[in-house]
């Protein structure tokens, strides 16, 4: 698509004015042992070539992201709090954590940030709206914010409408951009599909067949061979008639399961 990448942003608005709402991907896995111990920081350090361009343009940010599955309700076990001391570590500044990603609090502890400042909210999935895509929500995602600019550089929740990804843009009263990190994936994927090497191979993943179908379809329009694995394929095994126990499965999903598998 025609979507602005960092350079762009900083040519539209002068981020030394700006607040910026971002959406970064900082679901980090956390030590089964004590629930807050980060066991691999990868996603931590892949934002920061981002955070480091927005904060040399001396802009103010607002960091939302999720943890975890939450179910539309605030879980101590999903917050954000364990990644606040190794993010400020790589960004070299004091991120201040935010008890909730909308109202008023949050509010005014954004406008009170200082310039070039992080404020890191609360898991946006606290809250059902962030996965149905509420307006009233993403507005106050926005309202919240004080945000006059977008950037997404969550590569890994990008595909899905929720609030924050895609309802909250509608809101700003500025210019979207992509991060470092989607358009680092974007070239990539569009390299690797548009003008592949052959034989062409994917291989997808995930536990749900029902966000993948519009990506399996292109692939398989594109690619010689499509592997899946992950929680998916037991809705693809039911499909095929094998017995799945109790496995996780999209039972809506079982005669399309059958159809790609046709294909």
């Amino acid at each position: 698509g025609g979507k602005l990448g960092l350079e762009g942003l900083a040519n539209k608005v002068d981020l030394s004015q700006s607040r910026v709402l971002i959406r970064l991907d900082l679901n980090v896995p956390l030590s089964k042992d004590d629930g807050v111990t980060i066991t691999d920081d990868t996603r931590l350090r892949a934002v920061v070539p981002t955070m480091n361009f927005l904060k040399e343009q001396g802009a103010s940010v607002v960091v939302a992201t999720h943890i975890g599955r939450p179910k539309g309700e605030p879980d101590p076990k999903f917050s954000v709090s364990p990644v606040v001391g190794r993010l400020s570590e790589l960004l070299d500044t004091d991120v201040i954590k935010a008890d909730d990603c909308v109202g008023d609090d949050v509010k005014k502890m954004c406008d009170g940030m200082p310039k070039g400042g992080v404020v890191l909210l609360e898991n946006v999935r606290f809250h059902k709206g962030e996965t149905k895509n509420h307006e009233d929500f993403a507005k106050a995602l926005a309202t919240s914010s004080g945000a006059n600019a977008y950037v997404n550089d969550a590569f890994g929740t990008a595909h899905r409408a929720h609030a924050s990804t895609e309802g909250v843009v509608k809101h700003i009263d500025g210019p979207a951009a992509g991060g470092v990190l989607m358009e680092k994936e974007l070239v990539y994927i569009k390299g690797a599909i548009d003008a592949p090497k052959r034989p062409l191979t994917a291989i997808l993943g995930g536990a749900k067949v029902s966000t993948k179908i519009p990506v399996i379809e292109s692939m398989l329009d594109k690619c010689d061979n499509v592997l899946v694995g992950g929680g998916m394929i037991f809705t693809f095994y039911k499909a095929q008639g094998h017995s799945v126990g109790g496995s996780l499965i999209e039972e809506d999903y079982i005669d399309m399961a059958r159809d790609l598998l046709a294909k």
